[in-house]
């Protein structure tokens, strides 16, 4: 038995598929999926109004051709129910499905936080095309009004897309600057400013304690005891990797399924892949660091052990209000930040003591500096 099952139709899914059949088109390649395993990119999710895109428009290949595609059979609308790693065994709500080597590319799921009131459950999330599907459905006519609690890195995203759109955005929550766990201060502020100018309100360092439903829409009220109202809230105050699955069978779990650089978990024959994974201590929810685990995972599960490496990543966050390219430093180490600011852009350089460029984060006119300085950063995972 050599089968290579895959749990998750999403970009680690497929990209692992995709890579594997690079290297071996013969081995029997299976895929489960709760969903109907349509192919999107993710990140359109949070810039689809403005690229003209329903969840229809997102799809760039149906479950159906992406098995033709790829030679693997797919198994949508299946929910799996547990692990059995001793038997080697998937269960699921129709049926157990034996593996050689099992990867789990489950994702993640949004945080729910508590709130009060008799609306609170018309909250919505967005973090799959079913998710956008129903947002669009509700979604009113411009210029509705639209309340957003979370103003990080996906909640300033929707918030973009919904004011080049034409609607009113509110954005609500407890942190004192936009983005506060990636940005400093004063590239926080540029980007407030300038999503403000677009319309944007702004109620920081607070947060949605009542959510009651109106005749017209809905009424908020804040930690704070201000209120307001609004025709559509919309809950982006992150995800967290899915691993109940994994903890369930006993897999080491922290921020993310743990693995070690060849993607493999603390059980033989089960590895976890993308914003489920923790790799040697890293949970990267991005693009390019699923690219380089997939493409190394892929030799592994096919007779080449490789471990994963990443290059300088920078993560763009979608702004196009004011535009921002964040390149963190290695938490913990030492150095300092040397900033300039113009009225158009923020560059912000963390430097080593020796002078070695650690990390960025640069905005506005001085996002076109990226390239340049990314070549400069060490990598994140040699």
């Amino acid at each position: 038995m050599d089968d290579i099952l895959i749990l998750g139709s999403g970009l680690a899914g497929y990209t692992l598929a995709r890579e594997i059949r690079a290297i071996d088109t013969e081995i029997p390649l299976h895929l489960i999926t709760a969903d109907a395993g349509d192919f999107y990119a993710k990140p359109m999710l949070s810039n689809g109004l403005q690229k003209g895109k329903d969840a229809e428009g997102l799809i760039n290949a149906t479950a159906a051709q992406m098995a033709e595609q790829y030679g693997l059979t797919i198994d949508t609308g299946r929910r799996v129910t547990g692990i059995n790693d001793a038997q080697q065994q998937v269960m699921t709500e129709t049926g157990d499905q034996r593996y050689a080597s099992l990867v789990l590319a489950l994702g993640a799921h949004p945080i729910i936080p508590v709130m009060g009131g008799d609306a609170a459950d018309q909250r919505l999330t967005i973090n799959s095309l079913h998710d956008y599907a129903r947002f669009r459905q509700r979604l009113p006519a411009p210029p509705a009004h639209i309340a957003i609690i979370g103003p990080g890195l996906i909640g300033c995203e929707f918030a973009n897309d919904l004011l080049i759109a034409g609607y009113r955005v509110t954005l609500i929550g407890p942190d004192p600057h936009p983005i506060s766990t990636l940005l400093p201060e004063i590239t926080a502020q540029a980007l407030q400013h300038a999503m403000q100018q677009a319309g944007a309100e702004w109620r920081l360092l607070q947060t949605a304690a009542l959510m009651e439903k109106r005749e017209q829409g809905y009424h908020l009220t804040l930690t704070d005891a201000s209120t307001l109202s609004c025709d559509l809230v919309l809950s982006a105050v992150g995800l967290r990797p899915e691993t109940d699955l994994a903890a369930a069978v006993g897999l080491k779990v922290a921020r993310g399924v743990v693995t070690d650089r060849f993607l493999k978990s603390s059980h033989e024959a089960i590895y976890a892949l993308g914003d489920c994974a923790e790799v040697a201590g890293l949970n990267l929810p991005y693009v390019m660091p699923i690219m380089h685990a997939a493409r190394a995972l892929a030799k592994t599960l096919t007779g080449q052990p490789t471990e994963v490496t990443y290059p300088a990543m920078p993560v763009v966050i979608k702004t196009p209000l004011h535009p921002i390219a964040v390149a963190p430093p290695t938490p913990g180490v030492a150095g300092d930040w040397r900033i300039a600011r113009r009225d158009a852009g923020t560059r912000c350089l963390f430097h080593a003591p020796d002078g070695k460029l650690q990390g960025f984060v640069i905005s506005g006119c001085f996002i076109e500096e990226k390239q340049a300085l990314t070549r400069r950063l060490p990598p994140l995972l040699a």
